[in-house]
This record gives C-alpha cells, sequence and structure tokens, in this order.
C-alpha cells in the first residue's frame, strides 16, 4: 500500500469531485465523477448497486481516481488500486450520508430511492501520481 502524500491531502479532505476510472467488460475505460473521503487506509466512495460502475467493479475489482484542484488544474492526484472491500446496506447507507454532509452540506443523502441499495467500494492506493506543490 501506498502512503497518500501529506503535501495532497487536502484532495481528499475537501470537497474535490474526483473522476473514477473502471473497465468496461469490452476493455474500454468508464470514467464518472464520485464522492469520496479518505479514512486513513483507503479512499472510499459509494454507488448504488446495479450501477455501471458498480458491475465494472464487481466483475474487474480494481480502480483509478484522478482528483483534480478545481482552483489549480496542474495540482491533482492520482490513486491506483483494488477493491479492497465492499460494503452494502447500512454502512454504506451512513457513509452516502457523511458524504452529503461533505459535498452538500446536508444530514442525509437527498437523492435516496427507495429501490436502490447503496454500496460503499474502499480502494487500497497501491500507486499514487502526483502534480503541483500544493503551494
Amino acid at each position: 500500500m501506498e502512503k497518500i502524500p501529506e503535501s495532497h491531502m487536502r484532495l481528499l479532505k475537501d470537497p474535490v469531485h474526483p473522476n473514477l476510472a473502471t473497465v468496461m467488460p469490452d476493455g474500454r475505460p468508464q470514467v464518472h465523477p464520485v464522492w469520496c473521503d479518505y479514512d486513513g487506509t483507503y479512499v472510499r466512495f459509494n454507488t448504488a448497486k446495479g450501477r455501471q460502475k458498480d458491475d465494472n467493479l464487481r466483475r474487474e475489482p480494481y480502480a483509478t481516481l484522478l482528483l483534480l484542484d478545481p482552483d489549480d488544474p496542474h495540482f491533482w492526484m492520482e490513486i491506483r488500486g483494488d477493491v479492497a472491500e465492499r460494503i452494502e446496506g447500512g454502512p454504506a447507507d451512513d457513509h452516502i450520508d457523511s458524504l452529503a454532509n461533505k459535498y452538500l452540506g446536508k444530514e442525509s443523502y437527498p437523492y435516496r430511492r427507495a429501490d436502490e441499495v447503496r454500496v460503499m467500494y474502499k480502494i487500497e492506493p497501491e500507486r499514487i501520481l502526483v502534480s503541483g506543490n500544493g503551494d
């Protein structure tokens, strides 16, 4: 596991919208913006069961996240890694509420659908690339 550089930690702490890249069944990349956080070990993001990124990660359990500073496009961090854990239900519901607080300032996720099952993915950083110095 690779350590997140302190110089780029704010990209995980601030409400930056990373792009998540996964692999489609035909081998082509699929990229989608997500919300994420960092628990000190894993980069975590949330989706709903059955969405394309969920299907892709169940089949090919690795991903790349690109976090780009919205005020400085030359300051970014790319995190590549394997899925360390996939959690459905209660803890994933709590996680999306936490992300809604981070990104929207709301206590609970306002776009929840009654028929969806939330899924939290934990990505173990295995390769980290950075650009910019954070000044």
